[in-house]
């Protein structure tokens, strides 16, 4: 049993960013050839994990900190237990938020457990990842796409719709 001031040297501790699951997974993607910024403080929720190619951000989630269900390293704590029951659900009502936010802007969020870039998990994790984030960029690459052909429609009709109204206006004009 830790005392007070003990709980609070470990409890300070705990960092933001840099944590073992986000090296970890850092290094992973690193050696599969993606490149990403870290802790990208212009999007909403600063994502530990930013790839723009692909317009994908992956958080790195501590299954403590925020809540994992049926998780063995998640549990509430035995002391001070209303406390840590708030704060987790603020943390996960915020989590959501910020998720919203950042798919409303156009960004494929990404959610990882601390649990799923342990050792043992670590290849799995990555392998699927790495699948899901050139799937998001496929799909950003497609809309880009689609949104430039629509542009170039529209940018033709108007210029149609404008020669056509020249020629009536020409044609008014000769009456």
């Amino acid at each position: 049993m830790l005392t007070p001031e003990q709980r609070f040297t470990c409890m300070s501790h705990n960092r933001a960013k840099n944590t073992g699951p986000e090296l970890l997974l850092r290094q992973a993607l690193w050696r599969r050839g993606f490149r990403y910024r870290v802790n990208d403080k212009r999007l909403p929720g600063t994502p530990d994990i930013v790839l723009p190619k692909f317009r994908s951000v992956i958080f790195v989630n501590g299954c403590f900190w925020h809540g994992h269900k049926d998780c063995k390293y998640y549990s509430v704590p035995k002391t001070n237990t209303e406390f840590w029951i708030a704060k987790i659900a603020r943390n996960q009502e915020r989590d959501q938020e910020v998720w919203r936010k950042l798919e409303a802007k156009g960004w494929s969020v990404i959610i990882l457990w601390e649990c799923q870039i342990k050792k043992a998990f670590l290849e799995e994790t990555i392998g699927r990842v790495a699948a899901e984030i050139v799937r998001n960029g496929e799909t950003f690459r497609a809309t880009q796409e689609r949104r430039r052909e629509a542009r170039k429609v529209y940018l033709y009709e108007r210029k149609e719709r404008k020669a056509r109204e020249q020629s009536f206006l020409s044609e008014v004009k000769n009456l």
